[in-house]
């Protein structure tokens, strides 16, 4: 197991799998499991997880997130499991808060969850990389996803054949200031 700062420099967005290798069902339930862990604005979990591991299903899932237009996506039938998170209701207590601080705190949450995901996984010695370009409606029909929920992001999970990449990140002088609002 990494230390926690080796583990977030070490995670990066893979955008190629090894097509030949599942990935094993108990490693895909401690990544959810940490998922599912993670804090929430007044507790309320507004999440709900469908892993799609079956290959058929998981190639239609992946032809919904590319485009040949844009050619986006087109590495997502490489990775064995989809993970789509759907938002659900945030509880009475957050949803009070969130209208009085005109905040929605569900895609705060999720985005919480979505890196715990990350993160776990990263550690499970699995890549992933968080998808929010889909075609939501062919989704929502391929997993039985009723018209009132919102999908909000794909994360695919499968064994990276991607070499580690340099992260290219804003030096830490420019993105933190003590004490009060300052830029470099």
């Amino acid at each position: 197991m990494k230390d926690f700062l080796s583990l977030a420099q070490q995670r990066q967005s893979d955008r190629a799998y090894d097509t030949n290798r599942p990935v094993e069902r108990e490693k895909i339930e401690r990544v959810l499991e940490a998922a599912r862990v993670a804090p929430s604005a007044c507790n309320s979990q507004p999440w709900h997880f469908i892993v799609v591991d079956d290959p058929e299903l998981k190639n239609k899932v992946a032809d919904a997130t590319s485009t040949r237009i844009l050619g986006l996506n087109h590495f997502t039938k490489q990775a064995p499991v989809h993970i789509l998170i759907v938002e659900e209701k945030v509880n009475l207590s957050s949803g009070f808060g969130g209208w009085v601080k005109k905040k929605d705190f569900a895609p705060i949450d999720i985005g919480i969850a979505t890196a715990q995901l990350c993160l776990a996984a990263e550690d499970e010695g699995l890549g992933t990389c968080i998808l929010g370009w889909f075609d939501e409606n062919k989704i929502r029909k391929l997993l039985d996803i009723p018209d009132n929920k919102r999908v909000v992001l794909d994360v695919i999970l499968g064994y990276s054949t991607q070499s580690e990449r340099p992260k290219k990140r804003k030096d830490f002088q420019s993105v933190v200031s003590y004490n009060g609002y300052q830029t470099k």
